[in-house]
């Protein structure tokens, strides 16, 4: 039974080509991508423990193993981390059998205060199983009508996959898809993902377990977006980890002038109060 950190050395093993590290063509291969061989001489260590790292009988390398591996697989900031992640977990720290924990769902009053001073901007405050769980107003204004907030408990995770309408309102679905199941590997512990995982696997099917396991590391570029109104927006992300909550405040502001343009069209008439 392989592990998470072996499916991931293994995907990014068969997503490089050998002649971008310079190395020759040795022809035709049963699997795309680099092989065993090549990946072991350029992180020093033997074939043997590299099958075994892959197929997950080793769940412990050493941290000089672990990063030689980052340095032979050209890993980038975000993907070493999460390497560093899933090497964490492999070790036997999250057991299967721990009864999941719901994840915390309170907004300290500060991080309230915070969103209340970025009114009437668009900000929201997640956790990495995306729930929902505070936002100004102006979030409102661009995610209202589109059924993500209708519901008691509201989740970006849970509306991504199940709600035909986001692969509507998010106009780059796939890579939006992508970003949330990865956020799925970034929460508080393995075992407070289960129950979404389990719950979305059903419905979503092959589009979410497919993204769950790769382990690709989403760019998360520009926010498109086909808003009700008619508009497309364009939306920069800025996030700040609120790592003692296991949460983030998320900030959006526009990419272009057109997009802001749009937004301050969504906002109601201001309200004009005559002074006697």
């Amino acid at each position: 039974m392989g592990t998470p950190l072996g499916d991931f050395i293994r995907a990014k093993r068969d997503s490089i080509q050998p002649d971008v590290l310079g190395l020759p063509d040795r022809g035709r291969r049963r699997s795309p991508g680099l092989r065993r061989t090549d990946l072991a001489v350029r992180a020093g260590i033997s074939v043997e423990y590299l099958t075994r790292i892959e197929q997950g009988r080793d769940r412990n390398p050493s941290v000089s193993v672990v990063n030689a591996l980052a340095d032979a697989l050209s890993l980038d900031p975000s993907e070493r981390n999460h390497l560093r992640y899933l090497t964490k977990i492999a070790g036997g720290e999250c057991s299967a059998h721990t009864q999941p924990v719901p994840p915390r769902r309170d907004v300290r009053p500060s991080v309230l205060e915070t969103l209340r001073l970025l009114e009437p901007g668009i900000a929201v405050v997640t956790n990495r199983l995306g729930d929902v769980l505070a936002y100004t107003s102006g979030y409102e204004l661009v995610m209202g009508g589109i059924g993500l907030l209708d519901a008691d408990a509201p989740n970006l995770t849970r509306y991504v996959f199940s709600n035909p309408d986001a692969r509507t309102f998010f106009a780059d679905w796939d890579d939006v898809a992508d970003e949330q199941a990865f956020d799925l590997w970034l929460a508080p512990s393995v075992e407070n993902s289960e129950w979404l995982t389990a719950e979305l696997a059903p419905i979503a099917g092959p589009d979410f377990t497919r993204r769950f396991n790769r382990h690709v590391v989403p760019p998360r570029g520009v926010l498109r977006l086909n808003h009700p109104s008619g508009h497309e927006l364009l939306l920069l992300r800025e996030m700040l980890e609120l790592s003692s909550d296991a949460q983030q405040l998320v900030v959006f502001l526009p990419a272009d002038e057109k997009t802001a343009q749009a937004i301050d069209q969504l906002r109601p008439p201001s309200r004009l109060r005559a002074i006697s």
